[in-house]
């Protein structure tokens, strides 16, 4: 993955990277240059993502109830 530096010295974190890590906007991360060279990137903010499923809870609003869908599967009329 090769990325291109600009005039500011800033870089755009992969996506791949950024999902690996749980990076969304706003997260903290923070650079570890080893004695070899190498430079690490970590997540060091508490705060874990929310998963995909967690950010759809509670959006639907006004549906059928647990009975109503139960009744329904079963084919109840």
């Amino acid at each position: 993955m090769g990325m291109t530096v600009t005039q500011k010295g800033q870089v755009t974190i992969p996506k791949r990277v950024r999902d690996h890590l749980g990076i969304r906007p706003g997260a903290s991360v923070e650079f570890e240059l080893a004695a070899d060279g190498r430079v690490t990137l970590a997540r060091t903010d508490r705060r874990r993502p929310k998963s995909p499923v967690a950010r759809l809870r509670g959006i639907l609003k006004g549906g059928l109830s647990t009975d109503e869908i139960m009744s329904l599967t079963r084919g109840e009329d």
